[in-house]
């Protein structure tokens, strides 16, 4: 009997002590670290920043130095017409990142004049607060590489997301399936794109060279329309046959004439129209006039007295 209580206490102790174990074990944690950028005033004046933060991809904390507001400012009270609408339009996006992002938004106190530049400021702030640089600016972005800084370019994003295949190029794909359309067939590229082609039913199953008409960009995905190419165009769409020219009478005979009935009848049909319009237009002349009508002719009947 005492063993058996020894046995049931030492389960519970080394119960205790697993749970322990699970509760105080060092859970597995994974690098989570966002890196800060720093944003020049060409992304600002650009305006396409305020996308980025509102589709969620600018994760790290987005610093807009004081520099680079007073570098605006002074581009907004310039003579250059041009430059003044842009850099008013690169204040008000300062304003709608604040809103946007929230706590992830720093306005850093740098100092409104900067004695090398802003360039340069940014260089420095760069390296200082371990930072990237989101510019549009090609110089800064080559001097900031040659520093060892990284740099973000919302161009090379763009450029990197566009469409493989443009409007007008000519490709080879492979019709795999009929589309909405009645002679619509379906293809995809090697990344997933699909392809509509137009009259392409009959070519299922099979490669066909197609010329790229459009290209739509949706939430889900994007999408292309193309052509068939007009060498494929003719085998989709063969020739018609000139209609046979009509059959001369054989041996010579004349066609049998009218018979006397059928051009009495044709007679009354045509007489029976004829009555039919006189009656239509006796209708029409003895139809009540409208008001307007009316005001019209005494208008005409006073200017006539006058």
């Amino acid at each position: 009997m005492d063993k058996t209580l020894e046995l049931i206490i030492i389960a519970l102790l080394l119960g205790i002590m697993a749970e322990i174990y699970i509760l105080t074990k060092p859970k597995k944690r994974y690098d989570t670290k966002q890196i800060s950028m720093l944003v020049d005033t060409s992304v600002l004046m650009d305006g396409r920043v305020i996308d980025l933060a509102k589709t969620g991809f600018l994760l790290g904390q987005v610093i807009v130095p004081k520099s680079v507001l007073a570098e605006l400012q002074l581009l907004a009270d310039g003579s250059d017409h041009a430059k003044r609408e842009r850099a008013r339009l690169g204040m008000d996006v300062v304003k709608q990142l604040q809103d946007t992002l929230g706590t992830s938004f720093t306005l850093l106190q740098d100092g409104d004049r900067t004695r090398n530049g802003v360039d340069e400021q940014l260089i420095t702030l760069a390296k200082q607060t371990d930072s990237a640089i989101l510019t549009l600016d090609y110089n800064l972005n080559k001097v900031a590489q040659v520093e060892g800084v990284q740099v973000l370019n919302i161009n090379e994003l763009a450029k990197s997301l566009r469409m493989a295949h443009l409007p007008g190029d000519v490709l080879n794909i492979e019709l795999t399936q009929k589309g909405q359309g009645p002679d619509q067939a379906v293809g995809y590229l090697t990344d997933g794109t699909m392809v509509v082609v137009e009259q392409g039913k009959r070519f299922i199953g099979k490669s066909r060279e197609v010329e790229i008409i459009r290209s739509l960009q949706t939430d889900a995905g994007k999408m292309m329309f193309a052509k068939l190419t007009q060498q494929d165009v003719s085998v989709a769409q063969p020739q018609k046959q000139p209609a046979p020219a009509p059959k001369q009478p054989s041996g010579g005979r004349k066609p049998r004439p009218v018979a006397a009935s059928q051009q009495r009848a044709d007679a009354r049909t045509k007489q029976i129209g004829e009555d039919t319009a006189s009656k239509s237009q006796q209708q029409k002349r003895q139809r009540p006039k409208t008001s307007a009508q009316r005001e019209a002719e005494l208008i005409r009947l006073v200017n006539g007295q006058e």
